[in-house]
């Protein structure tokens, strides 16, 4: 057999190549506006890769968003299966976003020093996105609306998810409902205030996980919690690494302790008894 010299033509197979009058690929996914949203502000190297990586997180984010109020709907009807799909695919969102700090971590402290001062007073702790994150998963703070104070549709956004339910909230009026004994003031608890851990939560998943068989589709849920948290842990300890690694101890660009304020964000638990049960079992 002899190979062919001419041009491979796809045309000749039948794929279109004339899109003047329909739909192309990149009109699908509006190409144009994405990648002429980079606008960096010096003349650094680094600054695109900055930008980029900060554009695709809150990508990235978006659908977690969408796939975390997915996964609520589906447990707060009772519809487990769908939910635990979903929630795997959180997961594996907050695996990309792990591996997006990979790729920031390459760029070194002077590089970033010769653009830092270009971001002013901007800074990754103003992202409504996360902050949404936050409070879908349970970790409520009313101080946290501040900083967006200046976009009101942003402020009423996360205002109408402080007044619903959390994830977590809607994991244990499951457990209630599968007759799982609960403290009634964590069932009719004030869900716009920051959840704290309880007893009597602990007591109720120690029920689940002394009896995997019985109440499994309760245990699944509960790894699957477990495996998103684990992943958003990740997430956060990746954060402190870069951050420390490229700038040290300084002050964040948006005024926080930097490094130090971060540290203080790993300590914070979003399905706490889910990891403390582990202990009394």
């Amino acid at each position: 057999m002899t190979r062919s010299t001419k041009p491979y033509d796809p045309s000749t197979e039948g794929a279109k190549t004339d899109f003047s009058t329909e739909m192309s690929y990149g009109d699908y996914l509006s190409l144009d506006a994405i990648l002429n949203a980079q606008h960096p502000k010096s003349a650094a190297e680094d600054e695109l890769l900055f930008i980029i990586q900060h554009q695709t997180s809150e990508l990235w984010m978006k659908l977690a968003i969408h796939e975390i109020s997915t996964a609520r709907s589906a447990i707060a009807n009772d519809n487990l299966r769908p939910a635990f799909k979903t929630l795997t695919r959180v997961s594996r969102i907050f695996e990309q976003l792990n591996s997006a700090w990979d790729v920031l971590r390459t760029m070194t402290p002077s590089d970033y020093t010769r653009f830092r001062d270009t971001l002013g007073p901007s800074s990754g702790f103003q992202s409504h996105q996360y902050r949404l994150i936050e409070f879908m998963l349970g970790n409520r703070n009313q101080a946290m609306l501040r900083p967006h104070a200046h976009r009101q549709e942003i402020v009423a956004m996360l205002t109408t998810e402080l007044a619903a339910p959390s994830l977590y909230d809607e994991a244990l009026h499951l457990l209630a409902r599968k007759g799982i004994d609960l403290p009634s003031q964590v069932l009719n608890r004030n869900v716009g205030e920051p959840y704290t851990s309880n007893d009597g939560v602990i007591a109720a998943w120690h029920k689940v996980y002394s009896d995997p068989s019985r109440y499994w589709s309760l245990y699944e849920l509960a790894e699957k919690l477990m495996d998103f948290e684990d992943y958003f842990r990740r997430w956060r300890f990746n954060h402190v690494t870069t951050v420390e690694r490229i700038i040290g101890f300084k002050r964040g660009t948006g005024g926080t302790a930097g490094v130090n304020y971060l540290k203080k964000m790993l300590e914070v638990e979003l399905f706490p008894e889910l990891w403390r049960v582990r202990t009394t079992l």
